[in-house]
């Protein structure tokens, strides 16, 4: 992208127009969203918001975008195959290949929508849209099975191909493509609501252009993309001091039988700038774990921490500006060989966003945020007694990592996406939610407490059902920070409290349900922050009263002691327990975690 970056612009814009276009922009991605979620069929995008809309400028630089970490250089891959110098005003491009568009979709289910904008007969920007599509073929209903053991089986692929020429779509296109789903009208309207939003971000950006003329339009973005630019840069130079700084991740398993993986990354910081090395990452998985790590995905991590107090600015190119160079090695889980499986890529990403900060944690003397845990994925495909075919993707809430000055959130599912409702799931789907609560205790113990995760329990009434899950963060736990507690993991277990009951694999497919059983999901905690003992007993005591931390649990991680009442605290008895205070490591994940060198 950064080859293609526009050169110094004469014309220069003043402060008030810089400020209208940021907000004419701000308003354009939100109606675009907007529209996306509220005609989309899929309830992953519906109801989860599993999308994201961007624009961007006549060099492709990102002038708006959100701050989800999980995509590359997404304009890139269409010019590659699509000069600038031959695309019309109307064309509409597509492609969802991961390897291909060299990591920027890192799974085939999410789909990207681009449409170049021209203003005064002049390319002048592009208008985008990404979103997960809930079914697009390959070995089961949902697309991504645990067990795949290559992209194939992971569904159609679509290289960036022009799905419409002068505002005519072609149909023939997309009838190839919706043939491969198993529920092809839902795709088919989730095509028909991707495409509208992009094509409502070139009506905008057009407005934007006739409003104020091209080129003051243009000076406006260069202008907001070194504005957030200039704060990522100098957010670097005031946190991490120059050095070289090391930290390892871990991944559980792979779904095949291997594991644990780990993720090495080593920052180096002078005067010239940062480098990221992931180079000592663990070779490529047997399953489907492997992540195309777009140099973006790091830069954008870092450029997000950097601006999360920052709300004047745009996230736009100059957030990947903290990071300068990201090396990788060609045959490790960050730059797998094709056509290694991608499906659960997700708990590679996340496991990249938590060893970013812990390179910010390790730099800083523990500043940063706490590890947050892998969002859980199950999937519970079947049909109904009626014997209509059904889909429950559910993607489920986790708890973030403690802060230096407040507890981690509770019940996060990807930052901007949303849990499924109550009722939306008792009414769409064939089961019964029987609980949907927070996990207690799940949050790691801290000054700051890690964010809890969530108990959600299910009913079945199908005849018979197949359940795929993803739980990550198990055996190697969201690790604490300052003293702070590692966050606990999670499980799910069948028919819990019955002779049947028995706990399912953490990462597996192919698992058999029937009328009637009960499949309880309890999802994970955040790294807690600096020492549990520094929390204010009446914060735990308010933690006890809310559902998040038990009597137990409190006393045992806080030295928190309640009175015989059980609904006030022993003062001498906390006293007691406190003077047995206990170390205070910088990183806390037992007896798996290994931070430094």
């Amino acid at each position: 992208m950064d080859g293609r970056a526009a050169g110094k612009r004469e014309q220069q814009v003043d402060a008030v127009t810089l400020q209208l276009v940021k907000g004419a922009l701000r308003s354009a991605q939100l109606e675009m969203e907007t529209l996306l979620s509220r005609t989309a069929m899929s309830p992953f995008i519906r109801e989860k918001k599993d999308f994201f809309c961007a624009l961007f400028d006549e060099a492709a630089r990102l002038v708006v975008g959100t701050a989800i970490p999980i995509f590359g250089d997404l304009v890139g891959p269409v010019l590659a195959h699509y000069p600038a110098a031959e695309m019309r005003p109307g064309d509409l491009y597509w492609y969802n290949d991961c390897y291909g568009s060299k990591g920027a979709v890192s799974h085939s289910p999410d789909q990207v929508f681009i449409a170049p904008v021209f203003a005064e007969g002049l390319l002048s920007g592009f208008a985008q849209s990404w979103a997960h599509f809930n079914d697009i073929g390959g070995l089961r209903p949902g697309s991504l099975s645990p067990d795949a053991t290559d992209i194939f089986q992971e569904g159609i692929i679509v290289p960036p191909i022009r799905l419409a020429r002068d505002g005519v779509i072609d149909t023939e296109v997309m009838r190839v493509f919706t043939r491969n789903s198993r529920f092809p009208a839902m795709v088919t309207g989730d095509i028909r609501a991707a495409t509208a939003a992009v094509r409502l971000g070139e009506r905008r950006m057009g407005e934007l252009f006739q409003r104020f003329g091209r080129a003051t339009v243009l000076a406006a973005f260069a202008a907001a993309i070194d504005e957030t630019r200039r704060i990522v840069r100098d957010w670097l130079r005031r946190t991490i001091p120059p050095g070289r700084y090391d930290f390892t991740e871990r991944i559980d398993r792979d779904g095949h039988g291997n594991g644990p993986f780990a993720i090495r990354m080593r920052l180096e910081v002078d005067e010239r700038g940062a480098t990221l090395d992931a180079r000592e990452t663990d070779d490529q998985a047997p399953g489907p774990i492997n992540f195309i790590m777009s140099p973006e995905v790091p830069r954008l991590a870092f450029g997000i921490y950097a601006l999360a107090r920052e709300r004047s600015v745009l996230l736009n190119q100059g957030a990947l500006d903290a990071v300068d160079a990201v090396r990788v090695r060609p045959g490790s889980l960050l730059q797998p060989n094709f056509p290694a499986p991608l499906g659960q890529r997700g708990i590679t990403l996340i496991r990249v966003g938590t060893a970013c900060l812990g390179l910010v944690n390790v730099a800083t003397q523990g500043a940063a945020v706490a590890a947050h845990n892998v969002y859980v994925i199950a999937y519970l495909r079947g049909r109904t007694v009626e014997g209509e075919a059904f889909l429950l993707t559910d993607g489920i809430a986790v708890g973030y990592g403690g802060r230096s000055d407040a507890d981690g959130i509770d019940a996060v599912y990807l930052i901007a996406n949303e849990n499924y409702p109550a009722e939306f799931l008792d009414l769409s789907y064939p089961v019964r939610l029987r609980r949907y609560a927070i996990n207690p205790d799940s949050g790691g113990p801290g000054r700051w407490r890690g964010g809890c995760g969530v108990i959600r329990e299910l009913e079945v009434l199908a005849a018979e059902a197949m359940l795929s899950i993803r739980i990550d963060s198990v055996d190697n736990p969201p690790w604490g920070v300052a003293g702070g507690r590692s966050g606990r993991g999670g499980c799910c277990i069948l028919n819990p409290g019955r002779e049947t009951e028995r706990h399912l694999p953490p990462l597996g497919d192919g698992i058999l349900l029937h009328r009637g059983d009960v499949l309880r999901i309890e999802t994970g905690g955040g790294g807690g922050w600096g020492h549990p003992f520094d929390r204010e007993p009446e914060r735990v005591l308010a933690d006890i009263r809310g559902g998040f931390v038990t009597a137990e649990r409190a006393r045992a991680d806080y030295g928190v002691a309640l009175g015989a009442d059980g609904c006030s605290i022993d003062a001498a008895e906390t006293a007691r327990l406190r003077h047995q205070r206990g170390d205070a490591k910088l990183f806390h994940r037992g007896a798996y975690f290994e931070a430094l060198p």
